[in-house]
């Protein structure tokens, strides 16, 4: 039997245009009784005899526990009898149970957020499956995907791992099949953007940092906040992987982008009712050759040795003596070795041309005389002394003297 409130809020869904499947999935109601709902003016709801229960001066408090905890009802049946409850459990499981399909609905509830041409873009990765490789290893494959949230235009691309450098790498790509980029994009909270909820992955802010975009990730445990590329990964594993065979990665990603340009991005999109590739032509993106490529750097971790020095590749690279003795990040970018803390780079060297060489900063190394050689001798000279407590008897030399007689 519907209540008043089930009635208005069948109603209100109805005129924000959802249709009866997705109504009646998050009410909890049946399709014909949605459409009942629907059909109605008024509520038309049958009356019936209110009978007293001994739950009742005890629903607001477990409403209140169960919407905040969520606990189960035989939890909240030990709390309510220490405060005087003398029924049974089977009232309290049957109210508890009424509860559970608002706080379903209200969980479920996503506002859809559409937002202007060039203003955002969603990306995300998901995992494929492990497939053995030719030497019979089994080698995990994941996806790519970003949408344009405007156009909806879509861009995949398969790889073997979820490295910073991938991810990087797949951006560029994207960028290049986009013919630019948009101002934000939405990330989940993966540790590639997210080292924690106050703290950015440095390195991934070097690179946004370079085309002067805006990242932003979902709320945690919200994944709806970017449905955009949920629904597009479904899509993705839908529509393109499922039923087909690929002969190796480069087969996947060419088959890839042959279903972009001839399918996906040119179907009538089922939110939008146009064509991705038609809108796409509206995103007025920043032009791909507006910025200099970013060049892609995987960094290792090294510890800097007492002598200022840090190991990278069969070589040694100076640092400032300030960083002796820490953990940075060593990386190689075309001919020249980059050197991080943080997201600061402290250093930078020419690649050493032979195995074993030893490349210093003529400033590091005067850097480190100094604060070798300027150290004060009371720095350098232990400090100890030796204390005598004990007393000593002074005797006169007529003592001796007697002695000697």
């Amino acid at each position: 039997m519907l209540r008043p409130e089930d009635w208005m809020d069948i109603g209100l869904l109805h005129r924000e245009g959802h249709s009866i499947k997705s109504i009646a999935r998050m009410s909890g109601c049946s399709r014909n009784t949605v459409r009942k709902v629907v059909r109605q003016k008024i509520p038309r709801c049958a009356s019936r005899t209110v009978r007293p229960s001994k739950l009742d001066p005890y629903k607001e408090y477990v409403k209140e526990r169960f919407e905040s905890c969520r606990l189960s009802a035989v939890r909240i049946h030990d709390e309510i009898r220490s405060m005087g409850y003398a029924g049974s459990i089977v009232i309290l499981r049957r109210y508890v149970r009424s509860l559970r399909p608002a706080a379903e609905r209200k969980k479920k509830l996503t506002v859809r957020y559409e937002t202007p041409p060039g203003k955002q873009a969603q990306a995300d990765w998901a995992y494929c499956g492990r497939f053995a490789d030719a030497l019979g290893r089994m080698t995990p494959i994941y996806v790519f995907v970003m949408v344009l949230s405007f156009s909806r235009m879509l861009f995949v691309r398969f790889t073997r791992s979820m490295k910073l450098a991938e991810l990087i790498g797949c951006h560029l790509e994207a960028f290049a099949f986009f013919g630019g980029w948009p101002e934000q994009f939405l990330y989940d909270n993966m540790k590639q953007v997210r080292l924690g909820p106050d703290e950015w992955n440095p390195l991934f802010l070097d690179f946004v940092n370079h085309y002067g975009l805006v990242p932003k990730t979902h709320r945690i445990r919200r994944p709806r906040t970017k449905g955009k590329v949920e629904r597009a990964v479904d899509y993705v594993k839908d529509n393109f992987l499922n039923g087909r065979t690929f002969d190796g990665l480069e087969d996947l990603n060419a088959q890839g982008r042959h279903w972009l340009d001839t399918t996906a991005n040119v179907r009538i999109h089922g939110t939008t009712g146009e064509q991705p590739v038609v809108l796409w032509q509206q995103e007025g993106l920043v032009p791909i050759g507006s910025i200099v490529p970013y060049e892609i750097v995987e960094y290792v971790s090294r510890k800097a040795d007492w002598e200022s020095f840090v190991r990278f590749d069969r070589r040694r690279y100076s640092v400032p003596p300030a960083y002796a003795g820490k953990e940075l990040l060593v990386g190689r970018r075309g001919e020249q070795i980059v050197v991080r803390s943080g997201d600061c780079v402290i250093a930078e060297h020419r690649v050493g041309p032979r195995v074993g060489d030893c490349v210093a900063d003529p400033d590091h190394i005067a850097a480190l005389w100094t604060l070798t050689l300027g150290r004060t001798a009371s720095e350098i000279v232990p400090k100890w002394d030796v204390r005598f407590t004990s007393s000593v008897d002074a005797r006169p030399l007529s003592v001796y003297q007697e002695v000697t007689r």
